[in-house]
């Protein structure tokens, strides 16, 4: 034979043995692959948003930007803190930049506008921190998936569970940001206290931004309960925690909380007062468990403070994408195989410190922590586990299907149990 003949031949058998799924690996693994991390990095929460920009950055910083060996992209975004900037951000990202996949935010408002375009394009979007319930319940969408996220009522109830059943708690009021995480932290938390016989003797709904917390103050002061749980964040959860110590409050009424009121985020601004507080979450900063205090260890190097909720939750997230990268030996095009690879990720050695899976609607199952907030020697404050409730999912205890029969939470709806 010819030999151009044999060249020309070989070569077109050679592109037909690398047809198919070979031929576009082959292709892919010499191109990176694109994450679209939105953030918001001005706007009400752009402090948080750059937490979120430190703990995604970390990991892939550790593991030298490549994974089954391909490089990783960060093209980062800033959502503005509104829903408006971060569609149009969002579009940006999948159409013009091509990334392969979506992952962030810190507002719900954000969250949805993204998940509502995905829902559209099958994009997958991973969302670590936003926490609408329905994301991954009523208003489920396969492309969307909490990768070391959670449910917004997931966290309160082991609380409600071990403040009645543990410290004896009966009469508990509720003071919380009026809005939809607010309502469904309330919700998680009324719920089963009062289905386990307690009593919630009153709720107070306080607008975002509130200044003076001296009038629902006085009244919880008045009707003396066995304890209060406050849902605030941000400077709301500042001012209460400083205002609640002014008013005499402090060692008198016990002080519980959702895990946003003694984040990070908030405690590092404040003192004394914010010590003995009692809260719950799947990630506690003060714990003993080797994979934490590594993670917090290196990541206090790094950036000179303690990391929060946004930064704790989006390196465990880069952890979580990168083995599912790894299980797809980096095809990452092929979507239905990515997010079957991330649905079936078991996450170990992670900063929440046990192993953690989804259940079948895309959220975690995790540890969750009862936390007391307690001065470390060096006089910095963090929360340190107390008790742990294993294996806690979205549902809690309910069944899936009967549980979702219920109204979502809202300010008219807290599934308090009438005695």
């Amino acid at each position: 034979m010819d030999r151009r003949r044999f060249v020309k031949t070989s070569a077109a058998l050679g592109g037909l043995a690398l047809s198919g799924s070979m031929r576009n690996a082959l292709a892919q693994s010499s191109t990176p692959i694109k994450i679209g991390l939105l953030t918001p990095l001005t706007g009400v929460v752009a402090s948080g948003g750059k937490e979120i920009a430190e703990g995604f950055n970390l990991y892939w910083n550790q593991v030298g930007h490549k994974v089954a060996g391909r490089d990783i992209q960060i093209i980062t975004e800033d959502d503005g803190s509104t829903p408006d900037i971060a569609l149009q951000k969002a579009r940006k990202l999948v159409e013009q930049e091509k990334v392969d996949f979506l992952v962030g935010d810190l507002l719900a408002n954000t969250g949805l506008a993204v998940a509502e375009y995905v829902k559209g394009n099958g994009v997958p979007y991973f969302i670590p921190v936003i926490a609408a319930d329905d994301l991954t319940q009523r208003k489920r969408i396969p492309n969307v998936i909490r990768v070391a996220g959670y449910t917004a009522s997931q966290m309160p109830r082991p609380l409600a569970d071990w403040a009645f059943k543990k410290k004896g708690m009966r009469k508990i009021i509720t003071i919380s940001q009026d809005y939809a995480f607010g309502h469904e932290q309330c919700g998680g938390f009324a719920q089963v206290f009062t289905e386990l016989g307690g009593t919630i003797v009153a709720q107070y709904w306080t607008p975002l931004n509130t200044q003076d917390f001296s009038p629902y103050l006085a009244q919880i002061q008045s009707a003396n309960p066995d304890a209060v749980f406050a849902m605030q964040t941000g400077a709301d959860a500042t001012r209460l925690i400083q205002q609640w110590d002014n008013f005499g409050l402090k060692g008198k009424i016990p002080l519980l909380g959702a895990q946003n009121f003694t984040d990070q985020s908030v405690i590092r601004t404040l003192g004394d007062e914010s010590e003995g507080i009692i809260t719950s979450a799947h990630f506690a900063e003060g714990s003993t468990l080797p994979a934490t205090k590594k993670f917090v260890t290196d990541y206090e190097a790094l950036y000179k403070h303690l990391p929060s909720l946004y930064g704790f939750a989006h390196y465990s997230a880069a952890m979580w994408i990168a083995q599912a990268i790894t299980a797809v030996h980096g095809n990452v095009a092929d979507r239905p195989a990515f997010l079957d690879a991330v649905r079936k990720v078991v996450l170990t050695n992670s900063p929440f410190g046990n192993a953690i899976s989804l259940d079948a609607y895309g959220n975690p199952i995790y540890d969750i922590y009862i936390r007391q907030v307690v001065k470390r020697p060096d006089g910095h404050f963090w929360n340190v586990p107390l008790e742990t409730y294993p294996k806690v999912s979205q549902f809690w205890t309910y069944k899936p299907e009967e549980y979702m029969k219920q109204p979502s939470y809202s300010r008219t709806f807290q599934g308090i149990k009438k005695s």
